[in-house]
């Protein structure tokens, strides 16, 4: 090989790895997400996932469920109750339409689950009566008190439990969505209320950023 082939052959490497690098940082671009409109859609990811706590609770059909074992598919996890005059079933509704606006690949990748701040009335039966009014599909879970509120300070979800004593009592509880990943950790939050033209174009890509 001549000299000048030698330098058109190291030019040619260049101009081809100049363009690899050009094209990989354009597809890299195109399906990281941008930061301000996750923030926009409502969806604040944590800096770093957090570990669940190994809490047994009891699922809508009665069976144990563990919420560290939550893996496999993304779940958002809304912290309410069936006796909720109106942010509880707003919410369930929004995500019912959400759901159902979602690619199919999406909605495969994806679950939604109500976890009660009032065990004292929300038994497994009440449960998923309620849930099946929005969605067969929909997930609930439940558990003592003292359960409970240790899973919703873990996920930064806290509520304040109802006066049990009086009739038609009612419970504080956020509007906020916890978002668990497949591998069965905290991955961040959805703001309410909740924007679902908003959420239609930002949670696809994060659900199916990774299985």
């Amino acid at each position: 090989m001549t000299r000048v082939q030698k330098t058109v052959f190291i030019l040619v490497a260049i101009v081809a790895l100049v363009m690899g690098l050009t094209l990989y940082k354009a597809l890299s671009t195109q399906h990281r997400q941008d930061p301000t409109q996750l923030l926009d859609a409502g969806i604040v990811l944590l800096p770093q996932s957090r570990s669940l706590p190994e809490l047994s609770m009891t699922d809508q059909d009665g069976q144990p469920l563990r919420v560290d074992r939550l893996t496999g598919r993304w779940s958002l996890l809304f912290f309410g109750y069936t006796f909720c005059p109106d942010i509880c079933p707003t919410t369930l509704a929004q995500l019912r339409q959400l759901k159902g606006m979602l690619p199919a690949q999406t909605r495969d990748r994806l679950q939604v689950m109500l976890v009660s701040v009032d065990p004292n009335r929300d038994t497994p039966p009440q449960l998923k009566q309620y849930l099946g009014y929005f969605d067969p599909a929909f997930k609930g879970v439940t558990g003592d008190l003292d359960t409970l509120q240790k899973f919703a300070n873990a996920v930064s979800i806290p509520f304040i439990p109802g006066d049990t004593s009086k009739p038609n009592y009612t419970v504080d509880h956020s509007g906020n969505l916890v978002i668990i990943g497949p591998d069965g950790t905290q991955r961040g939050f959805i703001r309410a209320p909740l924007d679902n033209e908003k959420l239609l174009k930002q949670l696809p890509r994060l659900v199916d950023s990774e299985g």
